[in-house]
């Protein structure tokens, strides 16, 4: 029963009030939505690193990757045809020796004293020596100038007179285990005391990777390696952040604003690598690398960039001969809008196609032989795209959300404005169409982080760097890690050839 007095709303109260429930909901439904969106994020559909999934999304992965049906009939192992990849039998060993022959016969057990002689068969065994410290006591001359009186020690590599120190070898174990290895530290120093049976601090695993950053540096290899990735045609760049437990102090002493990172530019073919300590992700970090140029600077690298679409990388774009969008990158963004809706959002799945039929279209190309797509086939591929991406625009531009535009429009209008940057590959063929040579390389200090924990400073971040980038590219021109660490703390390491030394 009404109220006596009451006065009832009018119809124009009513349907305002309609509307703006009606608003509410859908300003609920969208924001609903982006949360849904946002848990839903993960490596598969989002520029997530893999190492921030969740149980759930790691378990996604391993079913995508599982999703292939085998037949029953199929035997576990490799299939038949299927090239080993065992030891093959070298012409030259280092050395070889002769079997006894022998007295019994396997079959009926019969001596073999009086048996007839055959052919030999041969076999080949590569194994390392025992593992056993040396301990050398070296007598040292000392002799008086006759001139200034000045009296001098013969010396040896690694010795000190009257002290004990380990040798070249020692030290190269310890820098193999603790930078190639992604050992730490201290477990690096237990690993080298029960293979050697010698104790072995971690202060001394710690100083003989400075050592070596040292030697590194000294001979100018950061310089060289600058110096040799500008003369590429190609190159990849990507970052990644990074722990650092005492970051650098500003002018007043306090802690210096941004995250510390670790970025990597690094030729297709992994041959050359180069990583360096950010103090932060910011344009003028990425300036002082000195290898890229902008409008203002002369000299770089000015070839071929592939990348993601991190804003910092964009003052280098005028004076590069052109950018490569990294469409792994574009694949995942536009599978996480495919996953707001496969059906509004169909357009994003019809993009991915087109540039996956691209792809597969250039690698037809280049196994025959050919430097350019057919015009008129590049064409329609660039037509499809054009219309797919008007569609994702044109679906989206009105398109509710609860925060700013919404992410279909986002990357459509992306898509559209970058669209040069994102067909490179399908004109210049040198240009591989994913960043996939910089995400790899970028593996190494993730892993060494997520055993280690952090750097304790920039500086040993710094050095951390300089030592991956010198055993990464010398294994990569062939030599061995303990090869190439020998060279070093010799003074005589291995450097990066330029145009004029390849």
């Amino acid at each position: 029963m009404e109220q006596a007095g009451a006065r009832r709303p009018s119809y124009d109260e009513l349907a305002a009030l309609v509307e703006g429930l009606v608003a509410r909901v859908e300003a609920l439904e969208a924001e609903n939505a982006a949360l849904k969106r946002r848990l839903g994020l993960d490596s598969t559909n989002s520029s997530t690193p893999q190492s921030k999934d969740s149980l759930a999304a790691q378990g996604k992965r391993k079913a995508q990757r599982s999703q292939r049906v085998r037949s029953k009939d199929r035997k576990p192992g490799g299939q038949p045809g299927r090239k080993g990849s065992g030891l093959v039998p070298v012409v030259k060993p280092d050395r070889a020796e002769t079997v006894a022959a022998p007295r019994e016969c396997s079959g009926c057990g019969e001596g073999l004293a009086g048996g007839r002689d055959m052919s030999s068969s041969w076999a080949q065994v590569w194994d390392i020596p025992p593992v056993r410290l040396e301990k050398v006591h070296y007598v040292l001359p000392r002799r008086k100038c006759c001139g200034c009186g000045k009296t001098t020690t013969a010396s040896v590599p690694f010795g000190q007179a009257g002290a004990v120190t380990y040798g070249l070898n020692v030290n190269a174990a310890a820098i193999v285990l603790a930078s190639a290895g992604n050992v730490p530290v201290e477990r690096t120093a237990m690993l080298m005391a029960a293979l050697l049976g010698s104790p072995v601090s971690s202060g001394f695993v710690a100083r003989a990777h400075e050592r070596f950053a040292e030697k590194l540096t000294a001979a100018g290899f950061d310089e060289a390696m600058r110096d040799a990735l500008a003369d590429e045609e190609v190159l990849h760049a990507d970052e990644t952040p990074v722990n650092v437990a005492r970051t650098d102090t500003d002018e007043h002493g306090e802690p210096a604003a941004g995250s510390p990172h670790v970025v990597i530019l690094r030729t297709p073919e992994a041959r050359l690598s180069w990583y360096r300590a950010l103090p932060a992700r910011t344009k003028k970090a990425l300036r002082d690398l000195g290898l890229l140029s902008t409008k203002e600077t002369q000299g770089g690298f000015t070839g071929y960039l592939v990348r993601d679409d991190y804003s910092a990388w964009h003052q280098f774009d005028s004076t590069l001969a052109g950018v490569q969008q990294c469409v792994a990158h574009l694949f995942r963004h536009l599978q996480g809008v495919m996953d707001l809706d496969p059906v509004i959002q169909a357009w994003a799945g019809k993009t991915r196609d087109v540039l996956r039929e691209a792809h597969t279209a250039v690698e037809a190309a280049i196994t025959a032989g050919q430097d350019q797509l057919d015009p008129e086939l590049l064409a329609e591929f660039r037509a499809r795209y054009d219309k797919h991406v008007t569609q994702g625009k044109r679906t989206n531009r009105l398109r509710d959300w609860h925060k700013g535009n919404h992410p279909g429009y986002t990357l459509a209008c992306r898509l559209e404005a970058k669209a040069e940057q994102v067909w490179l590959f399908t004109t210049v063929f040198s240009v591989p169409w994913t960043n996939n040579p910089a995400e790899q390389a970028l593996k190494s200090p993730k892993l060494h982080q997520k055993v280690s924990g952090y750097w304790h400073t920039l500086a040993t971040l710094a050095r951390f760097c300089t030592v991956r980038s010198y055993l990464t590219s010398a294994v990569n021109h062939g030599l061995t890690a303990m090869n190439a660490i020998e060279h070093a703390l010799t003074g005589n390491p291995w450097m990066p050839p330029t145009a004029t030394t390849a």
